[in-house]
């Protein structure tokens, strides 16, 4: 008789070091619910603009449904690069410096494992997308937390970053506009990060996928900084800007021996991202900017809404200039991050996300997204309101 087979003796050590999402847990429970709205996803409300749609019907009528270069469509490559020296002056050859992908999170798997030798220290400022961490273990990383804090606005100020900088560093991962929190960085912010970067001779994963939602001043491509676009991974897509989170397309700008680099791992992987996607996306880049704005200017009304609303009912809550979250303090009420969601979806059927599930900087934070209609943020806030009241 063959022996007993115990499957989890097969599971790699890193699978069990790494936490399921926070985030999803509150989607399971809140799938449980009826009546529940939802502040917790961070996804367009929005459908996809009709013509990006009609541009993939007609492709598909067309019979264009092959494989593409691993790098992808060269037409949307041109694009790409074409966009990025018309808004940041920032010119990246479209044959060996640009990589299509499958959404931003396979470029950030991809930009992380391309760099990352094991044991490598990549420096992480938190709060921060839920991602981030586990990508960097499953390539065998050491994430290394820089806590950013409301008294900043959540920026990363350049002597924290010093302060976490090691023999070991080999790079930092930038996200602003932010997720979690919505801040923004300014071009003097950066350039300060940029100085300790080039001082420590280390890499920067630029996640600039919000940039197109940022509503006081112009966004700041940290590629586009003096020295720094030979030490950036670049990375966007355009599920935020122009509500396609389904299509999963997204790019990577770097050095062509990065990009080099991710080509390989993509091409033994994923392949090529679904050409009807990339021709989805060629007619955003070519077409799409009036109905992003439109989208932009309704997520700035929500914006002040919901911002009005939180200090109104006596959670603080900075004003975010960025993406799409609004980020309130819940220590006034003597609730842990976690207590405060739990209790508010349950008791009221709101959901939200607990500041601690994005790094232990976030705790005592709720992550409110606001990409969602101005009657559903209303009938939110007004649950909200009776909830704090309440305790």
């Amino acid at each position: 008789m063959r022996k007993t087979c115990r499957p989890s003796r097969f599971v790699a050590d890193v699978t069990k070091k790494v936490p399921p999402s926070g985030i999803r847990r509150y989607f399971d429970l809140a799938s449980e619910i009826d009546d529940v709205i939802s502040l917790g996803v961070g996804e367009p409300d929005f459908v996809t603009p009709w013509h990006i749609r009609e541009a993939c019907i007609h492709s598909l009528e067309c019979g264009e449904t092959s494989y593409t270069s691993n790098y992808g469509l060269l037409e949307l490559r041109e694009e790409i690069s074409g966009f990025f020296t018309d808004k940041f002056t920032t010119t990246y050859d479209p044959k060996s410096e640009i990589l299509v992908t499958s959404g931003v999170s396979e470029a950030l798997d991809l930009a992380i494992r391309a760099i990352t030798n094991p044991g490598d220290e990549i420096i992480i400022p938190q709060p921060s997308y839920v991602a981030y961490t586990p990508s960097v273990m499953f390539a065998g990383g050491v994430p290394v937390p820089a806590d950013t804090c409301l008294e900043n606005e959540f920026k990363l100020h350049a002597e924290d970053l010093e302060d976490v900088i090691t023999e070991k560093t080999k790079a930092l991962i930038l996200n602003y506009p932010n997720n979690p929190t919505g801040a923004t960085m300014g071009r003097k912010d950066l350039e300060a990060i940029a100085d300790v970067v080039a001082e420590h001779d280390i890499m920067v994963i630029s996640d600039e996928v919000y940039d197109c939602l940022t509503y006081n001043g112009k966004h700041t491509c940290f590629a586009s900084l003096d020295g720094m676009k030979d030490r950036t991974i670049l990375l966007n897509g355009f599920s935020k800007a122009y509500a396609m989170t389904g299509f999963r397309m997204a790019y990577a700008l770097a050095p062509r021996e990065i990009i080099a680099s991710m080509m390989l791992i993509h091409q033994y992987s994923m392949l090529c991202a679904p050409i009807l996607a990339q021709i989805g996306a060629i007619e955003a880049l070519r077409n799409g900017t009036r109905e992003m704005e439109r989208m932009v200017r309704d997520y700035d009304r929500r914006r002040n809404l919901i911002v009005s609303g939180l200090n109104r009912i006596g959670l603080d809550c900075f004003v975010p200039t960025g993406a799409f979250y609004a980020f309130p303090s819940v220590e006034s009420t003597g609730l842990t991050s976690e207590e405060f969601a739990e209790r508010l979806l349950f008791e009221q059927k709101v959901v939200t996300i607990p500041g601690n599930v994005f790094g232990k900087a976030g705790d005592g934070f709720l992550r409110c997204s606001y990409a969602t209609s101005r009657e559903e943020i209303e009938k939110a806030l007004a649950r909200l309101e009776e909830f704090v009241e309440g305790l």
